[in-house]
């Protein structure tokens, strides 16, 4: 999992445009009054490792007890509770003031690896302004100009170092290669851990009928028929609106975005009783954007009045709800019964197999072939598109390229041709597939004929 660090300080010391520079863009707003930070900024930044989470905070104002600068407070001290590291940022021209002895008192505490960013250190001339925050017991202070870049670079570095991130560059995924990693996602009480105690076969989980009771992702390995699983029963992801903009939810939220990114197998939860909502959507397309095996099971299926057709009528909706994953297995469960539970595990294995799926070239273009006879591609400005061959580059999702002298004229409907000929052939599902077209290597071979 990438590492999280959390941008910290009192309001207008600059943590919008510290945030602004380590990710390389103009992400936060930044203007100069207090406060106008009240929410948190995501974003990624990078130096010499790989990449890791950054988040800009709400200013912390101790003195001030007013509503919003108390739920700032909050949401700052959720930061240091949360993240790997935390950048703590002050202003070198105004000198300490008590709201910065306290969150020193606060990092001094936590155990927690964190930066003393001294900001607006123009120039040498400003240098002598960092002294004064060695008074404040810390030990890594460091001076730079957000506005003018100063420093930003050995702050990246000092990141990287204290994280261990350019050390563990290039090794790839730390955990368990020989384990399959399963995702449960879903709305808040959608039953994701009465689930995960179904599986595991055990209370591991604290079970509620009030949403949220899982604040966060949490591992669980399980051994199946001698095969090794992480089970990750994440927070429930409720509609943005319904998120108190300062509480620690917004962490929670994160990290279970973040547990997406390390499963192999998305398992999304859908309640029967309510239906698919927009809020099950974006959910199935964060699993579809990042590649992820995908299975939907429809939960607390023993609540629902059945007859012959219900079942034929609830894949219809999904279908008609989710056009882009209709090469998910949709399976109707009752977590709380362990009705067909049990066929979970072996739909993840065939998931995750055809997730895997690598063919050699050769079978490749004879499927081409066939499908180009079958149906030629479309025409564009009067020239024909030619897909000239086409390989795969890499599985999990399996990804092709297509050689072609065109790539702008490959129309999307095309392309789903492409994608549904191949899932057909090769006989895959759960699994999202990637298309990508090239231009042919020669710019003075002729394809007009």
């Amino acid at each position: 999992m990438r590492a999280l660090v959390a941008i910290v300080g009192r309001p207008n010391v600059g943590k919008s445009t510290v945030f602004n520079r380590l990710v390389g863009a103009k992400k936060a707003i930044v203007l100069d009054t207090p406060g106008v930070t009240r929410d948190r900024h995501y974003g990624e930044a990078k130096w010499a490792g790989p990449p890791f989470d950054l988040i800009d905070t709400g200013g912390f104002e101790m003195v001030n007890t007013s509503n919003i600068i108390t739920q700032m407070r909050e949401q700052a001290l959720a930061a240091i509770e949360e993240s790997d590291l935390v950048l703590f940022v002050v202003d070198g021209r105004a000198g300490i003031t008590p709201d910065d002895i306290e969150v020193a008192k606060l990092l001094r505490s936590s155990n927690k690896a964190y930066i003393c960013a001294v900001n607006k250190i123009d120039g040498q001339k400003q240098d002598p302004l960092v002294y004064e925050f060695y008074s404040l017991g810390l030990e890594n202070i460091m001076p730079i100009s957000a506005e003018h870049s100063r420093g930003v670079s050995d702050v990246l570095e000092e990141i990287d170092s204290l994280l261990g991130l350019s050390e563990s560059y290039g090794k790839g995924d730390q955990e368990r290669e020989d384990e399959t990693r399963i995702a449960l996602l879903g709305r808040p009480n959608v039953g994701k851990s009465t689930l995960t105690n179904r599986l595991l076969g055990e209370e591991r989980m604290i079970v509620d009928s009030t949403a949220g009771t899982t604040r966060d992702a949490i591992d669980a390995p399980m051994i199946i028929d001698g095969e090794r699983y992480l089970l990750i029963d994440t927070a429930g992801l409720r509609r943005k609106s319904n998120i108190k903009r300062w509480s620690s939810e917004g962490f929670s939220v994160m990290r279970t975005l973040r547990a997406v990114e390390r499963c192999h197998v998305a398992v999304v939860l859908i309640d029967a009783i309510e239906g698919i909502t927009d809020q099950d959507a974006k959910i199935i397309g964060f699993t579809h954007e990042k590649g992820r095996a995908l299975i939907i099971l429809v939960n607390k299926w023993d609540a629902v009045d059945k007859d012959h057709k219900t079942v034929d009528l609830y894949r219809e909706q999904i279908e008609r709800k989710l056009p882009f994953a209709g090469y998910a297995p949709i399976l109707f469960i009752s977590g709380l019964t362990g009705q067909r539970v049990h066929k979970l595990i072996d739909l993840v294995k065939q998931v995750r197999e055809h997730h895997l799926f690598r063919s050699t070239t050769g079978p490749l273009n004879r499927w081409l072939d066939e499908v180009i006879q079958r149906h030629h591609p479309p025409t564009h400005k009067n020239r024909r598109l030619r897909l000239y061959y086409v390989t795969q580059v890499r599985n999990a999702p399996p990804t092709l390229i297509f050689h072609c002298n065109h790539p702008d004229a490959v129309h999307f409907s095309y392309q789903r041709y492409l994608v549904n000929q191949f899932r057909q052939h090769f006989k895959l599902q759960g699994t999202p597939i990637r298309l990508v077209f090239r231009g042919k290597d020669n710019p003075f071979d002729s394809d007009e004929q």
